[in-house]
């Protein structure tokens, strides 16, 4: 990321220059509604992140620039021992790291701090977990003389959401930014929080992103799929005794207990074990560089989600069917769902061409454009 305006930013602001650090944003190849199901999911991270500049200033405040926020929004400042979290939404990520670093009794001190991004917004890579990672990652080190492991700085970052942010998010957005390895995707088993790098370098294609600019919002429906999940264990468990999530549950399982469900929890049930399969599926066929097969599981996920699952919406079922007739490899709903991403595994021969139809069509059909991003895995969260 270009750094020289930052820079410039920081000097004019605080008189001085500090470190640079960076976080990057992620996406999920495969892997979705999987992971407070304790199942699997597949992140990687990718080449946009959030940069930020900063240093100890000596003092017991904390002083942050949001380089690409409005004016009147870009600066706040809150006390160190402070109790309250700042009115700034973006602030309160920053303040809920501090807080959660000292409670695991690293002496924070008063900073500077002048950051800023290139994740498009709205497009479900997960800005908040790199904005957390970039601080966690800089205080650990400016502070804590990088003592804290990777493993409890996302634990840092999750905790930052449920507490300060008010989302009960899983793990799986800030551990992607700080584990990342270029050319490769992540396995983590959400239950034990082992993981496994896959290779992913698929020569012939390229990786992207088409934004439909629907606004993805859970809020109610996604904890009405997580009671769902939650019902059908209790089901299950009741025969099964090791079944404490649908991870451990199967097809068969859940056969067995058809009767005793409505078919709205049988059906999203029904596509969290078969989700679980796909994941695992698609690791043997990365380590084969079978991409055929990883294509059909990434269709395979989409239509579960907007048919079982039904978290989809009408431009991503759009963009979903438009790249299985053109012959993209594999597409589906990235992230939540009800808006957001699609992410398409596209072959080189056929990319421009599709990308040229996929946004003329669906301009035509919804009245606005899409928004296109190409995506590269690289690195985790580091000091630059």
């Amino acid at each position: 990321m270009e750094t020289s305006n930052l820079n410039i930013f920081f000097a004019e602001k605080f008189g001085c220059s500090g470190s640079l650090y960076f976080a990057p944003a992620r996406i999920n190849l495969i892997g979705e509604h999987t992971d407070y199901n304790n199942g699997f999911v597949m992140p990687g991270a990718v080449d946009k992140g959030i940069t930020a500049e900063i240093c100890a200033n000596g003092l017991d405040i904390v002083r942050v620039y949001a380089m690409d926020m409005p004016a009147e929004q870009q600066y706040i400042e809150f006390a160190i021992n402070q109790e309250s979290k700042p009115n700034q939404h973006w602030a309160c990520y920053i303040f809920g790291v501090c807080r959660e670093m000292m409670k695991r009794g690293v002496e924070i001190k008063g900073f500077d701090a002048v950051f800023t991004g290139n994740i498009p917004a709205g497009s479900g890579m997960s800005s908040s977990a790199a904005l957390e990672n970039v601080f966690s990652v800089a205080l650990n080190d400016i502070f804590a003389d990088n003592k804290i492991d990777r493993f409890e700085l996302a634990k840092i970052g999750q905790a930052t959401e449920h507490n300060y942010c008010g989302v009960k998010c899983g793990i799986m957005d800030q551990f992607a930014s700080l584990f990342g390895k270029k050319d490769c995707l992540i396995r983590l088993d959400c239950k034990t929080l082992e993981y496994e790098y896959f290779p992913f370098k698929p020569e012939g294609y390229r990786l992207t992103l088409i934004n439909s600019c629907v606004k993805h919002s859970l809020g109610t429906e996604y904890n009405e799929r997580r009671e769902s999940c939650e019902r059908v264990v209790e089901h299950i468990s009741r025969n099964h005794s090791g079944v404490d999530s649908l991870r451990e549950a199967t097809i068969d399982m859940l056969l067995e207990v058809k009767a005793e469900l409505d078919e709205t929890d049988f059906s999203r049930a029904k596509y969290v074990i078969e989700e679980t399969e796909r994941v695992l599926t698609v690791c043997n066929s990365l380590k084969e560089g079978d991409y055929d097969t990883v294509g059909r599981m990434m269709f395979g996920t989409h239509w579960g989600l907007s048919k079982e699952y039904t978290v989809s919406c009408d431009e991503l079922d759009f963009l979903a069917s438009l790249a299985e007739e053109y012959g993209v490899k594999g597409s589906r709903v990235m992230g939540g769902g009800f808006g957001g991403c699609t992410i398409n595994l596209i072959p080189e021969s056929i990319h421009d061409a599709f990308v040229e139809k996929a946004v003329t069509l669906f301009s035509e059909k919804f009245g606005h454009k899409p928004e296109v991003y190409e995506i590269v895995i690289g690195e985790g969260a580091r000091k630059l």
